[in-house]
Formats: C-alpha cells, structure tokens, sequence
C-alpha cells in the first residue's frame, strides 16, 4: 500500500521549480543593473587612463549598445530607459547642489558636481521595469492611470520640494495604497499566472533597491554626508524613498507602453485559464489569480 506521506512532496518539488524560474527571470530582467553594478566593481580596483567617472559614462554607453545589438532591449526599449536617464539627472543635478550626497572623484564630465555617468543608475531601474515586464508578462487590472499618474507626479516634485516646504512623503505613500487599493499586478512564471498587490510590487522592489544602494556607496559610486569619512550603512529611511521613486519609474513605462485611455481593463482584466500539472503529473485546469 502507498503511503500518502510522499503527496506533499510534488507540491513542494513544483512550488521549488517556480521559486528558481521566478528567480531566473528576475535575474534576467536586472541584466542591464548587474552590468552596471560589474563596471562600479571593476573600476574601484581596476587602474585606468582616465578618470573612474569618465570610464563609467563610456562603460554605460557601451553596455547600452551592446543591449542593443545582442537584442536584449529592442531600439524603443532603450530610447524609454534613457528617458530615465534624463529624469535621473534632473534630480541627481538638484540634490547635489543642497548637498543630499556628493561624487567626490573628479571628472572631465562633471556637471555642476554630477559625472553624467550617475543617469545610468536611474536607467538600471527603468530597465528592470521594461524587462520585467516584458520577461514575466505582467498585466494590470482595475490600474487608474490618471489618479496614479498624479500621484507619481506628486512623488517626483516632493522629492524638491521638501527642501524648502513640508515632506509629504508619508502622505503620498498613504495616496498612493488608496489610489492602487485594488490595483493588481499579475505574472507568469512556467504556466501559472499569479498576482499581488501593485503597491505591494512597489516596496519589494525598493527594499532590493535599498541594498542594492548599500552596495553602490561602499564601492564609492556616491557617498552621502554621513558616509564621508567612513562607509555607514544607509539609514532604513531611504527604504521608503526608493520605493516611491519605483512608482515614478513604473508609471514612465506603464504610460510608454499604454496610454491613459480605457483600454487597460479591457486588455488585463480577463483571467486566464491555464494548463498546470498536478502532483500525478497529468495536467488539469485551474484559474490562475
């Protein structure tokens, strides 16, 4: 007689499978970041014949292009990331001049303190995004693009503003659950489709984004005030800004490649019925939510 201690185990040998392809599709979609993340590294140890932030400007160029023409990225996938590029700069150039952090290493393409290399950061998340979305087939339903779109808006001028007038930042996070309460990002890894809650999408990416700060300051990609004399960890608080600059970045690529019309439910809102094999190994019908 067969033991019926032994089912769990397809269960989990599947829900295993799916964790690793999820983690491989993951990792595709940060290609274009671990790549810049490899230029940091090499630079830090490598000598060069000029100076590091002028090889990390021509080492970000050249990794863009060869995205290009690997195919990785497709011609309109690279001209939206440079769009982040732009984006990132404007604010790069602003928090500099009030002395939020510094790039203490000089540079020939130095603009009021900024190396223009910097931009490539904000394309390495502007990446993620387009390939993410691209790789794992994410689908939106019951998205608001006019209400999200104003309070990415709102999230982007705050991190001005708050020099001079009081951060709402708290206020805006608070907006931004209400506006994408029932605002669901679905995926696929293997045959399933699963889904979570977009905002939720959205502090996940900034805790990966957090450390992945961590790291970009102790290889002195910039350094804040605090970390001048000595590398220190960066405080918890950016958490929460990264992961409201992820909604900015998000809302860039939803609106690049949608629109602000209707057309958003009528496109993501139906659920799809997919074959998945069950723990005997035949395949059965289920809804995937």
């Amino acid at each position: 007689m067969t033991s019926t201690r032994t089912a769990p185990w397809p269960l989990v040998g599947h829900g295993a499978g799916q964790l690793l392809r999820f983690g491989w599709a993951q990792a595709r979609a940060c290609a274009f970041a671990v790549g810049i993340f490899a230029g940091l590294a090499l630079s830090a140890v490598v000598p060069l014949p000029i100076p590091r932030y002028d090889a990390l400007l021509l080492y970000g160029i050249a990794l863009t292009a060869a995205f290009w023409l690997l195919r990785l990225e497709t011609g309109r996938e690279v001209l939206a990331i440079l769009g982040f590029h732009v984006v990132g700069l404007a604010l790069e150039l602003f928090k500099v001049h009030v002395g939020s952090w510094s790039y203490p290493g000089d540079a020939w393409t130095k603009i009021g303190g900024v190396p223009l290399y910097s931009g490539f950061m904000y394309a390495a998340v502007g990446s993620y995004v387009v390939r993410a979305w691209r790789l794992l087939d994410l689908g939106l339903t019951d998205y608001r693009p006019v209400a999200t779109t104003a309070v990415a808006v709102l999230i982007y001028a705050n991190f001005f503003t708050h020099h001079w007038l009081p951060d709402v930042r708290a206020w805006l996070a608070v907006a931004l659950v209400a506006v994408t309460w029932r605002t669901w990002v679905h995926y696929t890894v293997g045959e399933a489709r699963y889904r979570m809650p977009l905002s939720l999408s959205f502090l996940l990416i900034g805790l990966f984004l957090w450390v992945a700060e961590n790291v970009s300051t102790l290889l002195g990609a910039w350094s804040y005030p605090h970390q001048e004399q000595a590398w220190e960890m960066v405080h918890v608080s950016k958490l929460g800004a990264w992961s409201l600059l992820v909604v900015v970045s998000f809302v860039l690529v939803a609106t690049w490649r949608q629109g602000f019309g209707r057309t958003w439910p009528a496109r993501y809102g139906k659920t799809r019925v997919l074959g998945v094999a069950g723990p005997s190994g035949r395949k059965h019908q289920r809804q995937a939510h």
